[in-house]
Order: structure tokens, then C-alpha cells, then sequence
């Protein structure tokens, strides 16, 4: 098995790093792009991209009741050069200090044309699969703050309520230009972010070596992710396994409709999508709401914490659970408990020496499964749960949120490990289904 466990994470490594780091290669010749995809630069050409990030995903951004139109978060330092690219056209714009300081002319075909060049080879680099920069798209140049595009306004580094900074797309009639119904409708794609500096500044790393990416990759990881989901599917297994088994004997008891009613309440997170619960979860215990207030009142708020991780999981998986342990009791023969009960035999006793020894096959699997699925939860925990590195950021999320600033590899790493954890839960599933099956079959011939 450890074995096994090691040629998977070797897998996973080897997967990660054939992410393409390469230097662009293209028709243009004299362009380079260094292989921390940071920078990139031309011959002959006296400035230079740098710090460059990519943005794969926005967001329409509403705050307190006023539409900011579709949104790109910029980092904690503006950039010098900034493009939003849509499937036909790249909007660019370039601070005008940064420009005079290289003697950089946004009207000027020469810097044009270099411009585009960088942007274009760096953005391809930097791709990894998501969608790019059309070849027949239309250019546009400008220092200002915000241009006008067919109807649509590109405003560049601006500050929103919340404090943050951000790149917005809005329709002139301030629409949602990324609504199809939208007559102004455009398809945005992504954006990047990059530095302007004298090309003798740029730093173009070589290829580096797969022990040279693997060191410097696993030197920099952020391990939270892999914590907080551990801690939070832990946590939350030992709440499930506990209410299901309580559920599902307390629904044993009660009369066929109450029965029914019960099973129904219980069973409805399974056939709910996760971010619907998660919806509920927070008209529930949102800050705004009663309980949430109380919450916050005792010290203890719930939304945007860690507990909220806990919560959302133990929401979504508890019917697996649920369904695995009453399933399980139904099928004992009551005859053994009768007889029990004729011998003086507590229902305490009867459960923890009679029904929970013979369920506790299908209990374990239900188990195992409602684990799986909280270690993936995501829509829900994101919801009531936020997007909080280090505290509320799972491995679903970090997925997520790695693809959309552009950092496939460690979208891959993620991935892959999600996955060798679902294979290790179906490989216990069956490996404990052959073993309880083979004992049945021993007791058979006996």
C-alpha cells in the first residue's frame, strides 16, 4: 500500500510540473518570455513586462445596491500595464506615468506594436489551456483612466467601496454588458496585470530542471489548503456520524408519516445543489439575521469563520449518512430485538450490543462516503464560508481560486490531490465490502 501511495504522489508531482514553463515560442522572433512566466522581453524593443499575473475570471460587482459592472481584482499594487480581452478585442491601458518615465507612446505605432507583441507572447504563455487572445481581435491603446468601446466603458484601477481596487466593464447605460439579452452583450475573457521596466531590468530565467521546479515549487506551497480541509472533514465526520446514527434510529420509532416527514427533511440537502444550501445556510445564520446576531453576540460569529467550514460540510454529507445507518437498522430482524427486550435488555443496550455490531458494515460505508463527501464540498462552504486563506480556504475552493488568477499548476497539485484522496476512500469501500462479504459467506456454509 505505501508502495502504491508513493508512485501516486510521484504521479502528482510529475502531472504538476508538465504545466509548460517554457519561453514562448512563436513566428516573432527576438521575444522571450522567462520560465516563471513573470516576464517577458523583445530585442530591440527599451522596455520590458515584468510581475505579470493573469486573471481568468472576474465577477459582477454589486456594493450596497449600486452596480459596478463585471469586476478584475487588482493585487495589492496597481500595475503599470493592465488589458481586458474579450473574443474580439483587447482593451490596453498604460499609466501615464509609467509611460513617460520609458518614453512610451500609446499613439505611436512603434510602441504599439511592441506592446502588443510582449502581451500577446506572455498571455499565450500563460494560458495553460483557458481561453486567450484571439488572433483577429481588435487592439485599443490608452493612458486614461477609462475608454469607451461600442457602447461598453473599460474603467482601469478603480477604487470601489469595499477598499479594494478593480478593473470594471460596464455598459454605457450602466447594464451588465455580460448578460445575453443585453443588446451592448460582449463575452469577456480574462485580464492581465504586468510592470513596465527598461528591458536591461527584466529578469528571463532558463528553463529549470524538474528537481529545480520541484524544490522551488514545494519551497513556496501553501499548505492550508490540505489543513484546513483535513480539520474541517475530521471535525465534521464526528458531528455526521453521530447525528445520523441518532436520526436514523430516532425516525425508527416514530409513526409512518412523521416517518416520512422526517426522512424527507433529512434526506433533502442529498437532492439540493450545494450552493443552494449554502444560500439557505446563510438567510439562516447570516450576520443579518437573528441567530447570526445572537451568534455574534456570545463572541462566537459563525459566517466567514472557520466553524462555517464545519457546518456547510456536516449540511451536505449528513444524508449519506443518514440513508447508510437507517437502511441498515431496517434490515435487522426485530425478532432479535424482541427477544432481547424479553430478557430485560435496556434500548440502550439493545442498540449499542445488537444493532449497531450487525449495522456496522453499512454504517462504516456510509461513513467513509459522507467523509469523501465533505472533504469535496465546496458551493456551500463557499457561501456560508468565504474565500479566507489559512482559515475557511479548502481544497476545492483553492482549486478554484488558483485557476482564476492563473496559477494552473497549483490548480493541477490540488486537483490531483483531491483525487488520490477519493481513490484511497473507494479503494477502503471496497477492500471493507470484500471483507464483510467474504465473512457472510463463511457464515452461509456454516
Amino acid at each position: 500500500m505505501l508502495k502504491r501511495l508513493a508512485c501516486i504522489f510521484m504521479l502528482i508531482v510529475a502531472c504538476t510540473f508538465c504545466v509548460p514553463l517554457s519561453a514562448w515560442a512563436t513566428e516573432t522572433t527576438g521575444i522571450a518570455v522567462s520560465s516563471d512566466e513573470a516576464s517577458v522581453t523583445k530585442d530591440g524593443c527599451t522596455f520590458a513586462l515584468g510581475e505579470f499575473n493573469r486573471a481568468n475570471a472576474g465577477s459582477n460587482k454589486t456594493i450596497d445596491g449600486d452596480y459596478y459592472g463585471y469586476s478584475y481584482l487588482i493585487g495589492s499594487k496597481p500595475s503599470d500595464v493592465t488589458y481586458i480581452a474579450t473574443t474580439d478585442a483587447v482593451i490596453v491601458r498604460v499609466k501615464p506615468a509609467a509611460a513617460s518615465k520609458l518614453g512610451i507612446d500609446c499613439n505611436a505605432a512603434d510602441d504599439q506594436t511592441d506592446l502588443r507583441e510582449l502581451i500577446a507572447a506572455i498571455d499565450e504563455t500563460t494560458g495553460h489551456g483557458n481561453r486567450g487572445i484571439a488572433d483577429n481581435a481588435t487592439w485599443y491603446f490608452t493612458e486614461e483612466e477609462a475608454i469607451e468601446v461600442d457602447g461598453i466603458i473599460y474603467s482601469f484601477d478603480r477604487k470601489l467601496p469595499d477598499g479594494r481596487s478593480y478593473d470594471c466593464v460596464i455598459g454605457r447605460d450602466g447594464s451588465d454588458v455580460t448578460d445575453a439579452s443585453n443588446p451592448d452583450a460582449v463575452v469577456l475573457t480574462h485580464a492581465g496585470f504586468a510592470s513596465l521596466v527598461p528591458t536591461g531590468n527584466a529578469v528571463i530565467l532558463g528553463e529549470p530542471t524538474f528537481s529545480e521546479k520541484a524544490h522551488s515549487f514545494f519551497s513556496t506551497l501553501d499548505w492550508s489548503p490540505l489543513v484546513v480541509t483535513l480539520k474541517t472533514s475530521l471535525t465534521a465526520i464526528v458531528l455526521i456520524f453521530i447525528l445520523g446514527l441518532a436520526a436514523a434510529y430516532f425516525t425508527m420509532h416514530r409513526s409512518p408519516r412523521t416517518r416520512d416527514l422526517l426522512d424527507t427533511l433529512f434526506t433533502i440537502p442529498m437532492v439540493l445543489p450545494p450552493t443552494v444550501c449554502g444560500f439557505l445556510l446563510l438567510l439562516l445564520l447570516g450576520n443579518s439575521t437573528a441567530l447570526g446576531q445572537w451568534f455574534n453576540s456570545v463572541g462566537f460569529p459563525l459566517v466567514f469563520s472557520w466553524p462555517a467550514t464545519v457546518i456547510a460540510a456536516v449540511v451536505v454529507a449528513f444524508p449519506l449518512m443518514y440513508r447508510n445507518a437507517r437502511g441498515a437498522f431496517e434490515n435487522l430482524d426485530p425478532n432479535m430485538m424482541d427477544a432481547a427486550r424479553t430478557l430485560g435488555w435496556s434500548e440502550q443496550r439493545i442498540f449499542f450490543k445488537i444493532m449497531l455490531p450487525l449495522a456496522w458494515s453499512s454504517i462504516a460505508a456510509g461513513t467513509v462516503l459522507s467523509f469523501a463527501r465533505a472533504l469535496g464540498e465546496y458551493g456551500a462552504t463557499l457561501f456560508l464560508a468565504g474565500n479566507y486563506a489559512g482559515i475557511t480556504r479548502t481544497i476545492p475552493i483553492s482549486i478554484y481560486f488558483y485557476w482564476k488568477i492563473g496559477r494552473t499548476d497549483l490548480a493541477i497539485f490540488w486537483t490531483l490531490i483531491i483525487i488520490v484522496f477519493s481513490f484511497i476512500v473507494i479503494l477502503l469501500i471496497n477492500l471493507w465490502d470484500r471483507r464483510t462479504t467474504r465473512y457472510r459467506r463463511k457464515d452461509a456454509v456454516r
